[in-house]
């Protein structure tokens, strides 16, 4: 006879396939023994850089139990971002996430349904919404549950579909059954240490976020480091060089969310559209994209640094 626990299991995993996540799973709410001390000494090597939100809530970060009541279990889910277009070949390089529509207006979206149903099929059951925008450790709640392994760049990678996915969760006060870590498979391999132009990848499964392109190009506020200049490859907002190169992601299938499809009008940019744009330009071709979050200010000196 089955049990409730293993009822309601079933039921998140099947609404969260019938959603369009790639994958979910599931941990016990508690605290990260094992990150504690890892995002300590990454706090104090500086490697958030001007990150200083990264500071905040550190006791929150590892336990979910502080930001949901009562929290019993994390629910992790993956959604595939991986477009089947590619950019005009002379452009400045924008990561394949911001192709489509901003991901947290997307991923938001799906887990409130989730929610709404896991409420609407169980009762009362306390919960909360997560997608990259509050104090959770997404990837170490993702490899605890064994939707993948944390690699040697830090992103968390599955045999089977790379890491061109975005990672969202939901803490319940809700008792299920829980998934196990899965095994890690980088191997003796370096790919990605050896690709990154800037050296980010400090030690195997250690980045100096400082020193990333994505960090240069989104996070950081003042004028980029003149000892940064032609390290960039070209990329103008994130970068995927360090997953492009990893060998899993040949097995990355193009993803089936009509709302990520890819503006077509962006791929198609030469670098003279690029280096020409108006703030009107950039409102009209990135006004749902994730791209907004650098201002056209923000954009324009990564392109001058650039050129």
């Amino acid at each position: 006879m089955i049990n409730i626990k293993e009822k309601y299991t079933k039921l998140i995993k099947a609404e969260s396939l019938r959603l369009g996540f790639l994958s979910c799973g599931i941990s016990k709410a508690g605290f990260l023994e094992e990150d504690a001390p890892r995002l300590e000494n990454w706090l104090n090597q500086n490697h958030h850089g001007q990150m200083s939100y990264m500071e905040n809530n550190f006791d929150k970060r590892l336990n979910p139990t502080l930001l949901v009541d009562d929290a019993k279990s994390v629910v992790s889910l993956l959604l595939n971002y991986y477009p089947s277009e590619v950019q005009n070949k002379d452009s400045y390089k924008i990561s394949k996430y911001a192709y489509g529509q901003d991901y947290h207006f997307v991923i938001k979206e799906k887990l409130k349904q989730l929610l709404s149903t896991i409420q609407t099929e169980i009762g009362e059951v306390a919960g909360r919404c997560f997608v990259d925008s509050a104090p959770v450790l997404d990837k170490a709640w993702a490899a605890k549950s064994g939707l993948g392994w944390i690699g040697k760049n830090s992103n968390l990678i599955t045999q089977k579909t790379g890491s061109f996915y975005f990672i969202a969760e939901l803490i319940l006060d809700l008792e299920l059954e829980y998934d196990y870590a899965t095994t890690d498979h980088c191997g003796t391999c370096t790919a990605c240490i050896e690709a990154c132009p800037t050296e980010a990848i400090v030690a195997p499964y250690v980045v100096d976020g400082s020193k990333c392109i994505s960090y240069f190009t989104i996070e950081l506020n003042d004028n980029l480091p003149q000892e940064m200049k032609g390290k960039f490859d070209d990329w103008a907002f994130g970068c995927d060089i360090c997953q492009d190169v990893c060998p899993w992601n040949r097995f990355s299938k193009p993803h089936n969310e009509p709302l990520f499809n890819s503006n077509l009008e962006l791929l198609s940019f030469s670098k003279k559209d690029w280096e020409e744009i108006t703030e009107d330009t950039f409102n009209k071709v990135f006004k749902n994209s994730a791209v907004k979050r650098t201002k056209v200010k923000g954009l324009k000196r990564n392109i001058n640094f650039l050129k």
